[in-house]
């Protein structure tokens, strides 16, 4: 016998920023001849795994009547619990095979209450990857998450403001950031040629971290999501299984992510990404600091 019930496909996408934080969740539902609806939501504190449940407990419950559901998400975590464990969990009374109690238990019994309604296949997709509905439901959640008026205000930390500048005409990069403890400040910059954005992201928050001569607490101010999600949501994978992707493919920037893994073993580093069109005048000043440096070599010259 044939579902009769209305299709729809369903995209969903959570995070915080940073891991554990503030949260955000978004959703995009594309029902069969209609138009997309898009939805999204935050919570004050949270973990991407709970952003991750709350997106699609929120896509399931906006249908109003049963439907024949594919739920599209990045989220191994999203994908495994459904279709590995949730059975199991349910029949140990929410317990894990270890015997320990059910992590975000309250946010998957939402869920399988939901899942209980519809009919559902899953199908995962690779994060920032190009699927364009994939990457909507992820601006979606991003755009979400509460964000505190910055700098933050925490006089007891040390607040690290990094920006790059990157011209392909000159085949060269620069990094500038600006070092704020109790009422002191510092800047440093450098450049480098050949050097692509990303790597003097990557290159100008270890320079910072690298000064910092004793353990602190650091809020480390970018607008580079490549960084700060390199730094607080795929480090420790990478170095997991060898310094390879999932792909097995081997880690872009390796060696400096090595080297910036280090030093966030010695720091207490909160991550801030601030919006590009909205900066605070610290990082103003060290975007002007980092185009200034890269004009003031030409690109055949050496590196600082």
């Amino acid at each position: 016998m044939s579902d009769e019930r209305p299709r729809v496909t369903v995209y969903t996408d959570g995070g915080c920023r940073p891991n554990p934080g503030p949260g955000g969740w978004g959703v995009v539902i594309l029902p069969s001849g209609g138009s997309p609806l898009e939805l999204s939501g935050a919570e004050a504190k949270a973990t991407n795994n709970r952003m991750e449940l709350r997106a699609a407990i929120e896509a399931l419950r906006s249908l109003e009547a049963p439907h024949a559901v594919e739920l599209v998400t990045d989220s191994e975590y999203l994908r495994k619990g459904v279709t590995e464990w949730l059975a199991g969990w349910r029949a140990r009374g929410w317990q894990t095979a270890g015997k320990t109690a059910v992590a975000n238990r309250d946010l998957w019994q939402a869920l399988d209450r939901e899942l209980g309604r519809h009919s559902i296949s899953w199908r995962w997709v690779k994060g920032h990857a190009g699927d364009q509905w994939n990457e909507r439901a992820d601006a979606l959640a991003a755009a979400a998450i509460p964000r505190p008026a910055l700098p933050v205000d925490d006089p007891g930390a040390v607040h690290l403001f990094t920006a790059v500048a990157h011209s392909g005409k000159r085949d060269a990069g620069a990094w500038a950031v600006l070092l704020r403890f109790a009422g002191t400040e510092r800047e440093l910059s450098g450049r480098q040629p050949g050097a692509s954005a990303n790597r003097m992201h990557i290159v100008g928050a270890g320079t910072g971290l690298a000064e910092l001569s004793r353990s602190v607490r650091v809020h480390l101010y970018t607008v580079s999501d490549y960084l700060a999600d390199g730094a607080s949501r795929w480090i420790a994978g990478w170095r997991a299984r060898g310094w390879t992707t999932r792909d097995g493919k081997p880690v872009a920037n390796r060696d400096l992510w090595q080297r910036l893994a280090t030093l966030l073993a010695r720091h207490d580093v909160r991550w801030h990404v601030v919006d590009g069109d909205d900066l605070p005048e610290e990082m103003e000043r060290v975007k002007a600091i980092a185009r200034k440096t890269l004009a003031a070599k030409g690109p055949d010259d050496g590196d600082e």
